[in-house]
């Protein structure tokens, strides 16, 4: 099982700016793919960006020059800068992590940390 925490949630006025992190714990062989999504009340989860082993960076269109994903490869970590937000970026923000374990690979999913732009 891989457990996924996110942190870094909150109250931020437009314009504004939050770093959301993510850790990883429990037993599997290596992580690839890292990423955040978010849902905002009564819409589907979306993607926001993610990022591969490798490096190589996705990001959605609606946040792509304003939103920065990060990750520390030897931690299994990652981050997300999230600058110059907008309310429409309101949402509750969650990781996710492919991982490959004694079972297979699979998808972890974090309980996510709630962000909301607001004046």
């Amino acid at each position: 099982q891989v457990q996924l925490v996110e942190s870094g949630g909150g109250l931020v006025q437009p314009g504004g700016s939050l770093r959301l992190s993510c850790e990883t714990s429990g037993s599997f062989f290596t992580i690839t793919d890292m990423g955040w999504y978010r849902q905002a009340p009564e819409k589907e989860r979306e993607l926001v960006a993610t990022i591969a082993r490798s490096g190589t960076t996705n990001y959605a269109i609606s946040v792509k020059g304003r939103f920065t994903i990060s990750r520390h490869t030897a931690r299994d970590t990652t981050s997300l800068q999230m600058n110059s937000l907008k309310p429409e970026d309101t949402a509750v923000y969650f990781c996710n992590a492919e991982a490959i374990t004694g079972s297979g690979r699979r998808t972890y999913w974090g309980k996510g940390t709630p962000v909301t732009v607001s004046s």
